[in-house]
């Protein structure tokens, strides 16, 4: 099955300042603010939300593409990409940008200070579901410039390909009407607990609401699991177990995927929902987004150290369902 990814490419560079930054911002002098912070370090990751899902997408057996764009600096980034079974032939490079970087420093009581540069994302409108050579037959609308996003998203109803929704963190930057418009198009929504509120808020529409019946409607809702809705079913997913807390990041995106794998092979929703945790739960391990690695059969196996069905689950990986 052909599954094609929009959405950001970034690079993460992620900084770590050994004090505290609220103790070198005076509340008097805000108007006239200049601060420069010594990291004690400093490591480069690679990110954004397409190639975070399609990994672990591609870690658990599947052939995904991106539909992206990309910066100058791409190279090596789709080399891993390609590398590791996600298909980057759709991404397009704009050489006079850079990929799309985030810069976040990080102090020692959890305070962040972040700057997020879109570069080449912003020229995302330029790659389109019209210009690929086949008719894919599910798609991922994940957040990416928002103007894209809506391109994408309409693309996709035109043409009658299925697919996903994930607005995520583009939810301040959409309309209701096309916040509305993306959710009642689609085949599945993803979201958090949090980001769910908000679309009830922008458009009154809750995770129960009779509009989305008849649609796989996931919500996760962090150390609580999350909750899966399927033909008037619903599925209470647990967390699996961390070996060590490392870093959240791109555990979300890593849950998409698991999620999604599950969904095109047509797996029993309870199974997919538990690979789907359990792909996060292998981010959260690692710092950064797609530094976590397993062979198909230690996914298997770590996962029957929790769950009985794992002889189902090690079935459908080796068939290639």
């Amino acid at each position: 099955m052909r599954i094609v990814i929009t959405g950001s490419i970034a690079y993460d560079y992620i900084m770590s300042f050994p004090g505290q930054f609220k103790d070198h911002i005076l509340p008097d002098k805000l108007d006239s603010l200049a601060l420069s912070f010594l990291v004690d370090s400093m490591s480069k990751h690679r990110g954004g939300v397409a190639p975070n899902i399609a990994y672990t997408l591609a870690l658990l057996g599947g052939r995904p593409s991106i539909l992206a764009t990309a910066g100058q600096d791409f190279s090596d980034y789709r080399q891993w990409l390609d590398t590791h079974g996600v298909d980057t032939t759709p991404i397009k490079v704009i050489p006079e940008l850079f990929t799309a970087s985030f810069f976040a420093g990080k102090d020692r009581i959890g305070g962040q200070v972040a700057l997020f540069y879109a570069g080449a994302m912003g020229a995302a409108t330029q790659v389109s579901f019209h210009d690929l050579p086949y008719r894919p037959d599910f798609a991922m609308i994940s957040p990416d410039d928002p103007t894209a996003m809506a391109q994408h998203l309409r693309e996709c109803l035109e043409l009658k390909i299925p697919y996903a929704y994930d607005v995520s963190w583009q939810l301040a930057r959409l309309t209701p009407d096309e916040i509305r418009e993306g959710v009642l198009g689609c085949r599945m929504l993803i979201v958090n607990d949090y980001e769910m509120s908000l679309i009830t808020d922008k458009t009154g529409l809750t995770e129960t609401a009779p509009e989305l019946a008849e649609k796989i409607v996931a919500v996760t809702r962090g150390e609580n699991g999350s909750t899966l809705y399927v033909d008037g079913k619903r599925y209470d997913i647990p967390v699996i177990p961390v070996q060590e807390l490392i870093d959240p990041t791109g555990a979300g995106d890593a849950f998409r995927g698991g999620l999604l794998r599950g969904m095109v092979a047509g797996w029993d929703w309870a199974l997919a929902g538990r690979v789907a945790a359990l792909a996060a739960t292998y981010c959260i391990e690692k710092v950064g987004p797609q530094n976590h690695h397993y062979t198909c059969e230690e996914f298997v196996r770590r996962y029957r150290e929790y769950f009985d069905d794992g002889g189902t689950l090690d079935a459908l990986l080796r068939s290639g369902e």
